[in-house]
């Protein structure tokens, strides 16, 4: 499939304790059928911050934006989302809070039997998985000597980023697709679910852990694709 003339600029944006590498097989397969794309390297220390870093790779682009956000990249998006420029969003197994919610306050009443993240405690205002569990909460799915590299190049997440809250939700008034990743040992899936349903998402859901976007590029390049094609069209 090709890339229709008048597609968004697609803007992916990482989540926590990770960095835009991430993105590599979803970046190369848009690119090859023709899409344009941007990947944002956020220094995850603030939502503020991130929101910045966003911002300032979708004012160097011309055409309108699709914006995309993985696990905290989707709280990073929301609030960006707000920019006149942002003609969509896409959620990929990733937080998508409303006014006054952070990831924090999201996370903090876990369901009954819901796994619990093995986020080490903080340090300096700094959180880390524990290395020695990142494969099985965040990557069971990924390659293990990838799964290997990405616990060895985690990127410290700021305290400041996880208790960020959103200003104005602009999935209110935008339109959002969300992915979720059925095997997520980090966000419940039920709560994909629901925050999806309340955003009003047009929802994929497929086998996957919280790394789906490594483990399963294709499926993720699908429903930027739609989100895109969707927009072009409108």
């Amino acid at each position: 499939m090709t890339a229709p003339q008048t597609a968004p600029h697609i803007v992916l944006v990482h989540g926590g304790f990770v960095d835009g590498s991430g993105w590599r097989e979803v970046f190369g397969l848009l690119r090859q059928d023709g899409y344009k794309v941007s990947i944002v390297q956020n220094p995850t220390t603030s939502l503020a911050r991130d929101v910045a870093f966003t911002k300032q790779v979708m004012a160097a682009r011309p055409e309108k934006v699709l914006l995309v956000g993985h696990s905290y990249g989707g709280v990073v998006i929301t609030e960006a989302g707000n920019d006149p420029k942002v003609a969509g969003l896409v959620y990929i197994t990733a937080f998508a809070p409303d006014v006054g919610e952070s990831v924090a306050k999201l996370i903090a009443n876990p369901a009954p039997g819901a796994p619990v993240p093995p986020i080490l405690q903080p340090d300096e205002g700094f959180l880390l998985l524990n290395r020695t569990r990142f494969a099985e909460s965040f990557a069971d799915d990924v390659a293990p000597d990838i799964a290997e590299f990405m616990a060895a190049s985690q990127v410290p997440w700021g305290v400041d980023a996880l208790t960020g809250e959103v200003s104005k939700a602009s999935w209110q008034s935008k339109p959002s697709w969300y992915l979720v990743a059925a095997d997520d040992r980090m966000i419940p899936p039920p709560a994909q679910r629901d925050m999806a349903a309340r955003a009003g998402s047009k929802v994929t859901e497929v086998a996957g852990s919280h790394a789906v976007y490594v483990s399963r590029p294709m499926d993720v390049c699908r429903i930027i694709k739609d989100a895109a094609d969707t927009i072009a069209n409108f």
